[in-house]
């Protein structure tokens, strides 16, 4: 059970760390060469129109009340309006963080649900050839870029086999009403398939490694012998004694990861090219449309602090030993 004064503290913590991180990018994106203006008046264009331009996005006040604006339309939920397509930021952030959101999450639950149990198997019959084996192959795929699976991938099964598109996120005649109905699809799920298969394979060498490691170690504690001493099954000792307690810092990680995920796979989008979000931060950010780019970073920081958050929490139903309340 999680105390409610503890629970109270970590979201304060999160809202100061989220203050502070808004405030680092408002700060940071003016420190750019050229400065926010760069983008939106052109060399050559007279005085008088730099001045109109500038002035119609407040950006001729002085830098303490941009900054409050900044602040009050942040916690409201307005990341402003994109210089480049003239939209409000949180309409194209949102169409592409779903786009993100579900090839990132895929890929890294099945690569952390696969490679968590590789890593447990590899550790409970360490020593053997098998084990071996198995290690050259984690290392292998684990030093393949994710970019370059994908254009494997790709190669394979679009090209040669023609069994999945080549990208994009749906067919020339797919029509959607809702961003549900296209996600549910199985036109969508097609497409899905092989980038996702290109960051699992990455990703899933990580897992495997953390958890053989940790498992290892758990193997040496008391208990373990203690459950084989008393008879309890081989599979039951490796599945609720070994590797329950092996797999807090797989957590650990994992939140992170989520957290990170939100950023995308910037070459990943660009092989397939899959409109996420990573590749519209790098577009952002090389066009000058800082509010955008303040946009995408801020929503990455804001799902990291989540994430590291969930993971505090999911200690406590993982191992009981855990007590928040004390902290």
């Amino acid at each position: 059970m999680i105390n409610r004064k503890y629970l109270a503290r970590r979201l304060a913590l999160m809202g100061v760390s989220f203050f502070i991180v808004v405030t680092i990018l408002f700060f940071l994106f003016r420190q750019v060469p050229g400065g926010p203006t760069a983008h939106l008046v052109a060399t050559g264009v007279p005085q008088d129109v730099q001045e109109r331009v500038i002035e119609s996005y407040g950006l001729n006040e002085p830098l303490w009340k941009q900054y409050v604006l900044y602040i009050t339309n942040v916690f409201q939920g307005d990341l402003g309006h994109s210089f480049y397509y003239n939209r409000p930021v949180i309409d194209i952030i949102g169409d592409r963080f779903y786009n993100t959101i579900i090839l990132m999450m895929t890929a890294i639950l099945l690569a952390y649900t696969v490679g968590t149990y590789i890593g447990a198997q590899l550790a409970w019959i360490r020593g053997s050839s098998m084990e071996r084996k198995g290690m050259v192959a984690v290392l292998f795929f684990r030093s393949m870029p994710a970019f370059w699976t994908g254009i494997l991938l790709l190669y394979i099964f679009a090209f040669q086999l023609e069994l999945f598109p080549l990208g994009g996120v749906r067919g020339i005649d797919a029509d959607y009403s809702t961003q549900l109905g296209k996600f549910l699809s199985v036109d969508f799920l097609h497409h899905l398939v092989l980038p996702v298969l290109s960051i699992a394979i990455f990703y899933v060498g990580f897992p495997i490694l953390l958890m053989r490691s940790n498992m290892l170690e758990v193997l040496t504690e008391t208990y373990i012998f203690t459950a084989r001493a008393k008879g309890v099954a081989e599979r039951r000792v490796m599945l609720s004694h070994a590797a329950r307690n092996a797999i807090l810092p797989i957590v650990t990680a994992l939140g992170i990861e989520f957290g990170f995920a939100i950023g995308g796979q910037v070459l990943i989008e660009t092989v397939f090219s899959w409109p996420g979000l990573g590749r519209e931060m790098v577009d952002a950010s090389l066009r000058n449309d800082y509010p955008l780019a303040q946009g995408t970073f801020i929503l990455l920081s804001a799902m990291v602090i989540s994430m590291n958050f969930m993971a505090d929490l999911a200690y406590t139903y993982l191992d009981p030993r855990v007590e928040l309340d004390q902290e």
